[in-house]
């Protein structure tokens, strides 16, 4: 019982760590955030940079429809309604391009390139209007996704300080009731 309780400690502080960075960033007349990777703990960046579990993730969001539901949600929205919808982390970061890139709209999942432009934000050339390309590929994405992790992570640890907290609890009755029991015992005898 009492490595249980080590354990589930050093796994919440492991998790408040980790977590503790990142942030989306607000924009001005947007009812969205936009993600950046760099803002989140390099031990989740290493994670999701790995090639392999990076490939692994996005046929998973890309198998989940994320982008073919957001376009279908979207799908009516003018250019300035589509700019004021609160999007998921995962939809801003993966389903469209960043504001950096000051693509033209067309609709949620299709935005035309300026021509000739040269982009600063590396997301901007990782875009592409396939639907099964979009911004998977773009740093953004993957700090949608981290902030999703974070936001769920952040939920886990509260609940497992309840828990600790119930276990401490339990396991102080335990040692005061078997160091009672004993010592009645011994004046017994």
């Amino acid at each position: 019982m009492f490595l249980l309780i080590v354990l589930l400690f050093a796994f919440t502080i492991f998790a408040f760590v980790v977590t503790n960075k990142g942030a989306g960033e607000a924009l001005s007349n947007k009812g969205y955030k936009e993600y950046r990777l760099g803002d989140y703990s390099n031990w989740l960046q290493k994670r999701v940079n790995n090639t392999n579990t990076w490939n692994r993730i996005r046929s998973c969001l890309e198998s989940g429809k994320l982008c073919s539901d957001f376009r279908s949600q979207f799908l009516n929205d003018t250019v300035d309604k589509f700019y004021t919808e609160n999007l998921s982390a995962l939809q801003s970061g993966c389903c469209k391009p960043s504001d950096d890139c000051h693509f033209t709209y067309e609709n949620p999942t299709t935005w035309t390139k300026t021509a000739n432009a040269t982009y600063t934000n590396p997301d901007c050339d990782a875009w592409n209007n396939d639907p099964t390309i979009l911004c998977f590929n773009c740093q953004s994405c993957k700090a949608g996704l981290l902030q999703n992790l974070k936001t769920d992570w952040k939920k886990v640890a509260i609940v497992n300080i309840i828990f600790l907290i119930f276990l401490i609890i339990v396991y102080s009755i335990g040692c005061c009731a078997f160091r009672n029991n004993r010592r009645d015992n011994y004046k017994r005898y």
